[in-house]
């Protein structure tokens, strides 16, 4: 006689009984189950409910639909879910969530096989995972990727529902408050962002930038100041920068010619420009280094970076402060400089455009 699957559950104070091993209500394993257990005789929650296969196969089915549910209907509410539930996902769960949120455009666009087989996860999975978020399905949470494809700028939704809540909040504590709050999450975001960066992640980044041929550096949205001014500060280092600018929608086509002797540095957070995630799919198909400088591990970026900058932001607003990310631009900046100033005392200098005027003659 073939063993049971066993549902080892528990029932919390709302009442429903959900698996301690994945957090899956029952109900939804038990439905998933019916479909590969047809071998086995009976299935097993333990302390709850014994239910028999004939049993089972009297359940009504589900009828998946393609509309997402409402708390996840978009790309962007989806990824802040993901990134607040990671540290209590189960490890297959983790494995999923970072190669969904980094690989958006394979989601969108391949089969639930193709996706599970680079997962290195069963598709089955990929289901449980979708329903852990609400979803039906596997394909209820692909449409949320396919709409972001057809979405000019990610983020645009939640970025006017943050700033609907900033101005309640104008009403109360006066432009003030504004201030206060910015200082407050700034002062934060600099204290953390010292904590967490490794000596060996900035030698490393300025090592490669000053070695390599090429600079190309590709930020947009809300990153862009940050792209541009790296690309100031280290064109005043006398080093070959391009910045990968969008203007005319030739930025992807520009990053074709990056080779393994030059280095991108790709800047980008929540949501993630769609054309800097292609950019810097282009690197590692050329096997460029990457310097990246994103937001978290989930990053659509982290998974082909040589060198990673994770800038954690704990408060989403409208208003998110690029303090920490400029900061973080500046130091690496003046630990490629110390390294092409060598051999010259004192602290290591940045020209600047008016500073080389004044010393002309």
């Amino acid at each position: 006689m073939a063993h049971p699957h066993v549902v080892t559950a528990e029932r919390p104070a709302d009442g429903g009984c959900r698996d301690k091993r994945c957090g899956l209500p029952v109900f939804a394993i038990l439905h998933w189950v019916g479909d590969w257990t047809a071998r086995n005789t009976s299935i097993e929650c333990r302390g709850l409910l014994h239910i028999t296969l004939q049993e089972l196969r009297c359940m009504p089915r589900v009828k998946q639909s393609d509309q997402p549910p409402p708390r996840t209907a978009n790309y962007e509410t989806f990824v802040n879910l993901v990134t607040e539930a990671y540290p209590n996902l189960s490890d297959r769960f983790q494995q999923v969530a970072r190669f969904i949120t980094q690989n958006p455009n394979v989601v969108a666009m391949q089969s639930i096989n193709a996706i599970a087989e680079q997962c290195g996860a069963h598709p089955s999975i990929l289901v449980r995972f979708a329903q852990n978020f609400g979803f039906s399905g596997f394909k209820q949470l692909q449409a949320v990727f396919q709409s972001r494809l057809s979405t000019a700028a990610p983020g645009y939704r939640e970025r006017i529902s943050a700033l609907d809540v900033d101005l309640e909040k104008n009403k109360r504590k006066g432009n003030l408050g504004f201030l206060h709050d910015l200082v407050v999450r700034d002062i934060a975001t600099l204290q953390e962002l010292l904590s967490s960066t490794p000596e060996e992640s900035l030698s490393q980044a300025a090592k490669a930038l000053k070695n390599a041929n090429t600079i190309f550096i590709a930020g947009q949205l809300r990153s862009e100041p940050i792209a541009k001014f790296l690309r100031y500060v280290l064109s005043m280092l006398q080093l070959r920068v391009i910045l990968l600018d969008p203007a005319g929608g030739l930025a992807p086509e520009m990053a074709q010619v990056m080779g393994k002797k030059d280095v991108l540095v790709a800047i980008a957070f929540r949501h993630y420009a769609k054309e800097v995630v292609t950019i810097a799919d282009v690197a590692a198909h050329n096997g460029t280094p990457m310097v990246a400088i994103t937001d978290s591990q989930l990053s659509p970026l982290a998974k082909n970076a040589s060198v990673l900058f994770t800038i954690p932001e704990d408060e989403y607003s409208f208003s998110r402060s690029l303090a920490a990310p400029m900061c973080l631009t500046q130091a690496i900046a003046v630990a490629v400089a110390a390294l092409l100033q060598e051999d010259k005392k004192g602290s290591p200098q940045i020209p600047t455009v008016t500073g080389n005027q004044r010393r002309k003659p």
